[in-house]
């Protein structure tokens, strides 16, 4: 069993900057896939990024493109989303998923593991 744990969430003022971690306890997770969805009030759970187990695949939402990088580190087990540039329409409930399949997919259904969230606030 898999448990991760989002953090780096947190307010910041529009333009400003934020980096997500997320961690797995119970077992590595080098070998899984690994992706970011959000989920704002009264909107549906939507993609935002997704890497693949060694980082050579990644996958982005066009309207974060340019301003969220997605990233991992193998040896020290976190993977990272990079959030510069932010918006208030950014604001959401962010969650960590991981698939045991270790590719990079978009599709929120083909996670096998979730986190609890963390909640990223963009003050305009």
């Amino acid at each position: 069993q898999v448990q991760l744990v989002e953090s780096g969430g947190g307010l910041v003022q529009a333009g400003g900057s934020l980096r997500l971690s997320c961690s797995a306890s119970g077992r590595t997770f080098s070998s899984y896939g690994v992706g970011w969805f959000r989920q704002a009030p009264g909107k549906e759970r939507e993609f935002v990024a997704a890497i693949s187990w060694g980082g050579a695949s990644t996958h982005y939402v066009d309207s974060v493109k340019g301003r969220f990088t997605i990233s991992r580190d193998n040896a020290k087990n976190p993977v990272y989303l990079q959030m510069n540039s932010l918006k208030p329409e950014d604001t959401a409930v962010y969650y960590c998923a991981a698939r045991r399949l270790g590719t990079a997919t978009m599709s929120s259904y083909e996670y096998d593991y979730w986190g609890q969230g963390t909640q990223v606030t963009v003050s305009s």
